[in-house]
């Protein structure tokens, strides 16, 4: 049952949507769909929704024309069983689905230069050797660049449970015609020796193990706090509604806070925008390697079905989603969304030293997560909701290496080669990056919201300042989108605060929330290097637009083998006014990752994200009147 305008798709209205595709749309034989996804309504119907309202539901369906090399946007009325509009998108390249790499893995195993490339390597089955479909990015040959495209690289496995990523067959790469399905050639640079340690890290293959840890167990005996609805959530003031996508996977809507008797909104809508991850390396055709996870590929379908006690950790409410195959049927993802409560230390406490009193509140927070597994690497995507009115995102890194084998030169010099770091036996990791961008649709007390970049300002000493001591602060309206991409400034303490001049308290405060930046990297590659022309969204740490429902995702909607990214750069040109608006903050951040060996065979936990605080969005410490835990009745020392 559908209860509002933006619950997700359920899976009888992605077999309806992708029946009407194939029954009205002429497509030939060979087509698939890239997504199938909600068509989400305008705000202002989302904004007045009552619960006895008619819900009109939109399918918004991405479909590829394998035979023409064509791509059409295409809007189908649920409701009433039709194509709404289809629009042909000229000059871009479908993303790739699951569906067609275990097609790749099966054409590149039966093609002759390739089983032959691997007997000269000692490898007489194919079935032992991995093969990972890539992007090509843009370097496809220019007689190409018309063609939907593939490289292939290449890891021997002894056994199928053996580490996929930890042995790389280097110098050997199958070029793969995706419309077709066909290997175009195979492009052999060169033996080069196979790394000869497996890389094993499961349970049973690492040799002796320490004792497990002792249980810890996360009882609330009185259950949770939240309170689910379909796909709505309240906890401790806080009501929003959960959605996924087939691009973007997780997605908050409408998040508000309940602030005595009014809900006030905060943010309409909030989802990763992009992850991209460019190497360093210069050698054979790693170089090439620009995985923009959204973008070149489907992250919501690569989305893990999570496990009790592994992922998630005490009173756990899981949520299913459901996405489309490349086919247009229905799949049902279980457990793909991990929400529970988790105690994180002091909220507040203060000792008044003439009574010896003390007042000590404990903090929590809401935790909202899926993680995914693209390739080689493991992201968790959290989103955690705080009772002081804190919202935090944080990006969890894990999984395998992407690698590359050394040569024999190389081997000899005993050396690490330039741009990578020897983490076993003969296997270098790459230098290579992660940024991760955030879009944040804000809306702080209404969508009319206006952005200011906050930071320190130190005075010379003199007259003003005869100690040397003083500094104050400096606020700059962001007025326009040429102006509003910035960076930050962590020596002087740069925040950006997203405010409601039209509304005001009675101590002369705007209501807003500030957005606090976390530890961030500048772009690696140079400014005229051929990722940087795809990924120009990364020339600045923040970027502010007005809303346009239509841009969603950084680099643009369509990155697989695009020169060009276009989107945020392209889009700013319009220059459109930014002083209450309805504006989205686009707000990027990055690792460097220098590979060490304690990241071999799997690597720990890396973590990035940033804060959004209210500023004078309330009156007083909002969690002011929370009660003291029943196990913390403490008054005096």
């Amino acid at each position: 049952m559908v209860n509002h305008p933006l619950d997700s798709l359920k899976p009888e209205e992605i077999t309806l949507a992708a029946e009407i595709v194939k029954r009205d749309m002429d497509l030939g034989a060979s087509f698939f769909f890239e997504q199938i996804r909600l068509n989400e309504p305008d705000k202002k119907v989302v904004r007045s929704f009552l619960l006895e309202d008619a819900i009109e539901r939109e399918a918004f369906v991405v479909v590829w024309n394998r035979n023409s090399g064509e791509l059409f946007e295409t809007v189908i009325s649920i409701t009433q069983e039709k194509v709404k509009s289809s629009t042909h998108i000229p000059g871009v390249q479908a993303g790739y689905l699951p569906e067609e790499s275990e097609q790749i893995a099966g054409i590149v195993k039966a093609h002759p230069d390739f089983v032959q490339g691997l007997k000269k390597r000692g490898i007489d089955n194919p079935d032992q050797v991995y093969v990972e479909g890539l992007a090509v990015a843009n370097f496809a040959r220019a007689e190409e660049r018309h063609l939907r495209l593939s490289r292939a690289h290449c890891f021997y496995i002894e056994n199928p449970s053996d580490n996929t990523h930890a042995r790389p067959i280097e110098g050997l790469v199958p070029i793969i015609d995706l419309n077709k399905m066909e290997v175009l050639r195979i492009e052999d640079s060169g033996i080069v020796p196979i790394p000869p340690n497996r890389g094993m890290y499961q349970k049973g293959e690492i040799g002796v193990e320490r004792p497990a840890l002792a249980e810890l167990d996360i009882i609330q005996q009185s259950g949770p706090d939240f309170v689910v609805d379909g796909h709505e959530v309240s906890w401790q003031g806080w009501k929003f509604r959960l959605g996924f996508t087939p691009r973007e996977g997780l997605v908050l809507h409408t998040l508000s806070f309940n602030d005595g008797e009014a809900e006030r909104s905060v943010i309409y809508r909030a989802s990763l925008s992009e992850l991209v991850v460019p190497y360093g390396e210069t050698s054979g055709d790693h170089f090439s390697n620009h995985s923009f996870d959204l973008g070149d590929g489907i992250f919501g379908r690569s989305v893990n079905s999570l496990t009790l006690g592994c992922d998630c950790l005490g009173e756990i409410r899981y949520f299913d989603v459901v996405l489309s195959d490349g086919y247009g049927n229905p799949v049902i993802k279980p457990n793909a969304i991990c929400m529970h409560e988790e105690d994180y230390g002091i909220l507040w406490k203060h000792t008044n030293t003439l009574t010896d009193e003390t007042e000590v509140r404990r903090s929590r927070r809401l935790v909202i997560s899926s993680f995914f597994t693209v390739g080689n690497y493991d992201y968790g995507i959290f989103w955690y909701l705080y009772l002081d009115g804190n919202i935090e995102f944080e990006a969890k890194l894990t999984g395998i290496l992407y690698s590359r084998a050394l040569d024999s030169d190389e081997i000899a010099s005993g050396k690490d080669p330039q741009y990578g770091r020897i983490v076993s036996p003969n296997l270098v990791g790459m230098i290579h990056e992660h940024y991760f961008n955030v879009r944040l649709d804000m809306s702080v007390d209404g969508d009319r919201n206006s952005v200011v970049e906050v930071e320190v300002n130190r005075i010379q000493t003199g007259s003003d300042n005869p100690h040397g001591n003083a500094h104050g602060v400096t606020e700059t309206m962001l007025e326009s989108e040429k102006d509003a991409g910035r960076d930050t400034k962590p020596e002087n303490a740069r925040y950006w605060k997203i405010v409601n001049q039209g509304k005001q308290n009675e101590l002369g405060w705007h209501p807003g929330y500030k957005l606090m930046p976390g530890p961030t990297i500048k772009p690696m590659h140079q400014p005229d290097s051929p990722f940087m022309r795809r990924a120009g969204f990364l020339a600045h740490d923040l970027w502010v637009t007005a809303f346009d429902a239509t841009q969603l995702m950084a680099p643009g909607h369509y990155v697989n083998q695009n020169e060009l990214g276009p989107g945020i750069p392209e889009w700013v040109r319009e220059d459109r006014p930014l002083v209450d608006e309805d504006v989205v903050l686009w707000h990027t951040m990055g690792i460097m990752h220098l590979p060490r060996p304690e990241d071999f065979p799997v690597m720990p936990v890396e973590y990035v994200g940033f804060m959004l605080k209210p500023v004078g969005f309330f009156r007083r410490n909002p969690a002011l009147d929370l009660a003291p835990s029943k196990k913390c009745r403490i008054t005096s020392g």
